[in-house]
């Protein structure tokens, strides 16, 4: 086997292998009864499933050129090597045999090795069809020309988005891409719609993840809500407006005790002449203050013993705060008895900024009944309206992760070539070409699995996939923005150099959008172990 030359079908028979081990931990998880009692395994079980998911992935990609294969094999190698690290020692927690991947050790000595990754120094094509090579120029040049330069303030002073931005991105379409044409955006259903805000989103989380990338996130969460189970009333009231901008929305789900675990919401929302009058706290509400509208989960049954089935999800109107702290009080107008108060105060974040988060607090705040999502009929649903936006927000995050990769590695070869150590650039260094190069590896791979996910949520299907991009992708991040930073050895430590801003941005995106604790056990374990029994 030789490392200049990539063996597709060992690398297609290293993840049959590690498929296998996969698919036996799952049965082993299955017979255990409970996925709580057994939080380790199902959590390894679940990155290792994903991380499985994505090398496979990339087999197709891996045969349209000798960069594709070098990068295929080098994530099958890593991949494959990551799974055996979780099993040496608990062979018998996973129900295998100790060497269960030794039929893949020769595949793995030769495409994870030192030389073979330091040779990578071409990131790859994406392969992306000539319309999204359009859409990634445009919303690059975007970022290049838009973002960049306002990036860092923002992210140094916690500073606002200018509204030139988000009028910017209006005239281009961002917010309309998922609203369909005859609602006065430019989805058309199928493929190319979820591709292209996958490029699109990469591109601008590339420019600036807090002032670029997220913006298009909450437009995109309540469109897929809307789409869901809104009136055609609503959906003409609401989805035009979202694709021009004319509304920005926050979204408003996550209390102060109750994050991922929708299900115990304790928010309120009781019934009154014309409307409903909202009662409680939210937080993590990124975006609070600039929104014109939340999108809010509240407990329509005071049932509690009801769960998750006592809610439902209303589009809540406000006037715009202040970015740092507002408060505000409901005239009595449009239905208002008046005198509601909503008050907005900022969680400062290390990271992520420009978005500002809040955390809001209703007091009597009235919301027409018109603005009852399905109206009737939406009484109760509101959990799967909100999974239906955010099973598509998990593989926008996985997108938003791929953008902030993409700079923080443009960033380190930059350096690397620029900075001299010992009389050398550090990029002529073994150590640095082999972080490069399984930097660009991850990427590409994180990349193209997101476009897998995107043709199967095209489909209706991927939602156990769109989770496996997330908890992956976003983990990923971390990895290659703390090598970027590395590599900038004390610079990267400072505010001055871009990286900096990276390895913070990229802490949140196991966070948000579906903590990665959450994901692995209660979406992508339970899946996994449901498809077993099935």
């Amino acid at each position: 086997m030789s490392a200049s030359a990539p063996d597709l079908d060992a690398a297609a028979s290293a993840i049959d292998l590690a498929s296998q081990v996969v698919a036996t931990a799952t049965a082993r998880l299955a017979a255990a009864g409970s996925i709580d009692d057994n939080q380790v395994l199902a959590y390894d079980l679940a990155h290792a499933a994903a991380a499985v998911e994505t090398a496979r992935g990339l087999l197709d990609y891996g045969g349209k050129g000798d960069v594709e294969g070098a990068i295929t094999c080098a994530f099958v190698a890593d991949a494959v090597a990551e799974l055996a690290a979780k099993l040496f020692g608990r062979e018998a927690a996973w129900g295998v045999e100790p060497g269960a991947l030794d039929g893949a050790r020769e595949f793995v000595a030769v495409y994870r090795s030192a030389e073979f990754l330091a040779g990578i120094t071409d990131p790859g094509p994406r392969h992306l069809d000539a319309d999204f090579e359009l859409v990634q120029d445009t919303f690059r040049r975007f970022a290049e020309e838009k973002l960049v330069p306002i990036a860092e303030h923002i992210h140094r002073e916690n500073g606002d988005i200018p509204e030139e931005i988000i009028s910017g991105l209006a005239e281009m379409g961002a917010f309309g891409l998922s609203v369909p044409a005859e609602y006065g955006g430019y989805g058309e259903g199928g493929e190319g719609e979820y591709i292209g805000m996958v490029v699109a989103t990469e591109e601008l989380s590339r420019g600036s993840l807090g002032a670029g990338g997220s913006l298009i996130t909450r437009p995109e969460i309540l469109t897929r809500a809307l789409l869901a189970g809104g009136t055609e009333e609503q959906k003409l009231e609401w989805l035009p407006k979202l694709a021009t901008a004319e509304v920005m929305n926050a979204v408003a789900v996550t209390e102060p005790d109750f994050g991922s675990d929708v299900a115990g919401v304790k928010v309120t929302a009781t019934p009154t002449d014309g409307g409903w009058v909202i009662n409680g706290v939210k937080t993590w509400c990124t975006f609070g203050a600039r929104a014109d509208v939340l999108l809010l989960l509240a407990r329509t049954d005071p049932d509690r013993t009801k769960g998750h089935r006592g809610l439902s999800m209303f589009i809540v109107p406000k006037p715009r705060g202040e970015g740092h702290g507002f408060e505000l009080v409901q005239p009595a107008e449009d239905g208002a008895p008046g005198g509601g108060k909503m008050e907005g105060r900022p969680i400062d974040t290390i990271g992520y900024r420009g978005m500002h988060s809040y955390e809001i607090a209703f007091d009597s705040w009235f919301v027409p009944e018109a603005n009852l999502i399905g109206l009737e009929g939406g009484l109760g649903k509101g959990f799967y309206y909100q999974m239906a936006g955010f099973e598509n927000g998990r593989l926008q995050t996985a997108a938003r992760a791929i953008g902030v990769m993409q700079a923080a590695y443009e960033a380190a070869r930059e350096y690397a070539v620029d900075r001299k150590v010992f009389g050398r650039p550090i990029g002529e260094y073994q150590l640095t070409q082999a972080k490069l190069g399984r930097m660009a590896v991850v990427i590409q791979a994180s990349r193209q699995f997101s476009y897998v996910v995107a043709g199967l949520m095209a489909k209706g299907e991927g939602a156990m996939e769109a989770s496996m991009v997330k908890a992956y992708v976003c983990k990923a991040a971390e990895w290659v923005t703390r090598e970027a930073m590395q590599i900038h050895g004390g610079m990267g430590y400072a505010e001055e150099y871009d990286v900096s801003r990276y390895f913070v941005d990229a802490r949140v995106l196991s966070i948000f959008e579906g903590a990665d604790e959450t994901l692995c056990l209660k979406v992508i374990a339970r899946k996994l172990v449901e498809n077993a029994k099935a």
